[in-house]
């Protein structure tokens, strides 16, 4: 058993929309095919993986440094020990040879790419959905019912407060009851005014979370706090950089409500220090650690058990990403929920084909490793990778 090859292509996933710090006219992803000798049903099993939207694709570090180190790796260093399958903790472990640590920039998203490919090849190989292998692993129960919520609401050329409120019922009306919208790339004034026009389209049928996606400097922050206090909101997402943490500890003070951070902490290194020095509140506030942009599936385990040793409890965590690998992270290990993108970043979000959102809730379904062969407009891309 061993792994034959590692392919990547970097695809757009470009769109006109923008948040508060960045448009994605230009932004891109990596797409992996982790190619196996392992045959099931007469064909080699391919682990397949991407990375999230918000940071480019990493085609670069995964061909030139990440892939071929598994390459040249003995094909049995990369086994478990009954050698039945791979080990995805050997596997990281030989990504991660000569690395550094700290510093971790974009490779942590390289290596996050690789790793989640390799996690489905893994359940594939065990001939189980990732969901019920990770829960077998750590002795607990999966729970195939997963919380998700819409994430849209960004700024559009043209787009006015008509146009933001008919993008949020169009969520409504498929079965979200939290959705959430981008805040600060307007004047606060603006952002008010469409937040109250959002809130008036969901009435009481839905909840709203807010996203500053790190935009703000701490007096903005508590300006924004003292806004947004006023509206009975599901979080308030993001406000200042994400390295901040006495911002963060100290918009505490300002905002009794939920707050939710950590999409772009890419280690346990880093979690362990948001929940040290940033003023989280176990109770209420939320954590965003997306696996796909922080080494993977393996580094977040680690992750969790950081978050655990903290006193947090592992159902506070939803991912950012929107994508099936947390999906599975969720049902498999305890989390919060996911992050959803019903109409964006296509064809790498969203479900497998004919699963259904009800009162923000989808149900996993039987399919083997991650699921991807399931969403047919994204298997087609897959599979072209690995022919």
């Amino acid at each position: 058993m061993k792994i034959i090859d590692i392919r990547e292509v970097t695809k757009p996933i470009s769109s006109p929309i923008r948040n508060a710090y960045i448009d994605f006219t230009k932004m891109t992803t990596s797409l992996v095919a982790v190619v196996t000798d392992v045959i099931r049903d007469g064909k080699p099993v391919v682990g397949y993986g991407f990375n999230s939207n918000g940071r480019y694709g990493q085609g670069g570090l995964i061909r030139e440094r990440f892939a071929q180190r598994v390459l040249d790796a003995k094909p049995e260093s990369l086994l478990n020990d009954a050698g039945d399958n791979l080990d995805p903790d050997r596997i990281w472990n030989t990504l991660m040879m000569n690395e550094k640590p700290g510093g971790h920039g974009e490779r942590s998203v390289a290596v996050g790419t690789i790793d989640m490919a390799v996690w489905d090849a893994v359940a594939k190989i065990a001939g189980l959905p990732l969901f019920e292998l990770l829960a077998r692993r750590h002795q607990r129960a999966a729970d195939p019912k997963v919380f998700v919520y819409a994430a849209g609401g960004y700024y559009y050329p043209g787009k006015d407060n008509q146009a933001l409120r008919a993008e949020m019922r169009g969520y409504l009306n498929r079965g979200y009851t939290v959705v959430k919208m981008k805040i600060g790339g307007a004047s606060l004034k603006e952002d008010a005014e469409r937040i109250e026009a959002v809130l008036q389209e969901l009435g009481n049928d839905a909840r709203l979370a807010v996203d500053a996606n790190g935009r703000f400097d701490l007096q903005t922050a508590i300006d924004y706090a003292r806004m947004l206090r006023n509206y009975p909101l599901f979080w308030y997402e993001e406000a200042g950089d994400p390295l901040d943490y006495q911002l963060q500890a100290v918009l505490a003070d300002h905002y009794p409500g939920p707050m939710a951070t950590g999409e772009n902490l890419f280690s346990h290194q880093d979690a362990r220090n948001l929940l040290r020095y940033g003023g989280m509140r176990p109770d209420r506030d939320w954590l965003q650690f997306d696996c796909a942009l922080s080494y993977g599936l393996c580094e977040y385990q680690r992750t969790l058990k950081v978050i655990e040793e903290a006193g947090w409890s592992a159902s506070r965590c939803i991912p950012h990403g929107g994508h099936q690998m947390s999906l599975n992270i969720a049902a498999g290990l305890g989390l919060g929920g996911n992050e959803s993108y019903p109409d964006l970043f296509q064809p790498y979000g969203g479900f497998p084909d004919g699963v259904k959102v009800e009162n923000s809730h989808i149900v996993m379904p039987q399919l083997p490793g991650i699921g991807f062969e399931g969403k047919a407009d994204l298997y087609e891309e897959m599979k072209r990778l690995a022919a």
